[in-house]
């Protein structure tokens, strides 16, 4: 597991367990980085500071271990160079790259993201708000075919690239960026009550409030809202899957085909002036037609042309691969 651990925190911890039970890895590495590409200099502690807190972090556990190593590769900044240098440096060894499921919605934007899915295999862990979005995105699609069950994943070390596993998991929502927040606040606390004069300045009310929305729909009415919104809009092949019990990323996945790219869009546009009177709505993928993902709390609905459907079988991944939640976790 890489990254740039600014700082390393409990929600790191978390998924290195995860990872060690759930696929019977020897050890879990990790990688600090000198220094991520995709994010800034400033506010970046130094490398040895973020080394070092990342052992008070994983102390304790003596199969996670915290290393230089990839600054003392020659501070590679990218994945893809480094995890060939680890291949090359250390052939008898099988590896597994863990990632959360935020770091998979971003991954097109690595440099060469396709060589890490062709370089060793992959696990992905589940992160609050990201799991629909990362299974959506660019990487997940297009080596799609490559996922392996979650019943194979004591095997993944094992297998040869591309092979790569979502993991739906106990969800952690720790962030190092919550981290750093949270350490701000406190230090704009303790300033205020060091000196109480910063704080009497009142904070800026606006005179105008918004209208507030009507009350959010129950489940089981957003639903049926949903349902109602698509037949209107004429959507073909309607499927609703359950998936209370078995993942908590929503209660119900509904999945629909329009007979174009513009069908598809009208029908997302549609949705979405329909539901966002009521609530928020996330949508992503309208641009291109060809699979939006709208994101309503409780549904989940995928609008698909009929021949991406075909391709991606979701009712086939979601409707009958997934586990039960609680046996999942023995």
């Amino acid at each position: 597991m890489g990254g740039s651990f600014n700082p390393a925190h409990g929600g790191h911890l978390h998924l290195s367990l995860l990872a060690l039970e759930r696929m019977d890895l020897d050890e879990v590495w990790w990688l600090v980085s000198p220094q991520n590409p995709l994010k800034p200099v400033a506010g970046m502690a130094p490398f040895a500071v973020r080394l070092e807190q990342g052992g008070r972090v994983a102390a304790g556990h003596k199969r996670i271990v915290v290393s230089d190593l990839e600054n003392r590769l020659g501070g590679s900044r990218y994945t893809a160079d480094t995890l060939q240098t680890l291949c090359r440096r250390f052939p008898r060894l099988r590896f597994v790259w863990l990632m959360g499921a935020d770091n998979l919605v971003q991954l097109r934007r690595w440099q060469q993201w396709t060589e890490i899915f062709r370089t060793v295999a992959i696990a992905v862990f589940d992160r609050p708000s990201y799991s629909l979005k990362a299974l959506a995105g660019l990487a997940a699609r297009r080596f799609a075919r490559q996922r392996v069950p979650i019943s194979a994943a004591r095997r993944l070390a094992e297998m040869t690239p591309p092979a790569w596993v979502f993991f739906h998991t106990p969800l952690d929502a720790r962030s190092a960026t919550q981290v750093r927040s949270q350490r701000i606040a406190m230090l704009s606390q303790t300033l205020t009550e060091q000196r109480p004069e910063l704080s009497t300045i009142a904070p800026f009310t606006p005179r105008t409030r918004t209208p507030p929305r009507p009350p959010a729909p129950q489940p089981g009415e957003l639903l049926e809202l949903v349902l109602q919104t698509l037949e209107d809009g004429k959507a073909e092949d309607v499927v609703t899957i359950e998936l209370a019990g078995k993942t908590t990323i929503a209660d119900q996945m509904v999945i629909a085909s329009g007979r174009s790219t513009r069908q598809v869009v009208a029908l997302a546009e549609h949705l979405d002036a329909v539901l966002s009177r009521r609530m928020r709505v996330s949508i992503e993928g309208k641009a291109q037609g060809d699979w939006v993902l709208i994101d309503a709390s409780d549904v989940i609905v995928h609008l698909f042309r009929p021949e991406i459907r075909a391709y991606y079988n979701l009712e086939k991944m979601w409707g009958e691969a997934l586990p039960d939640s609680e046996a999942a976790r023995q």
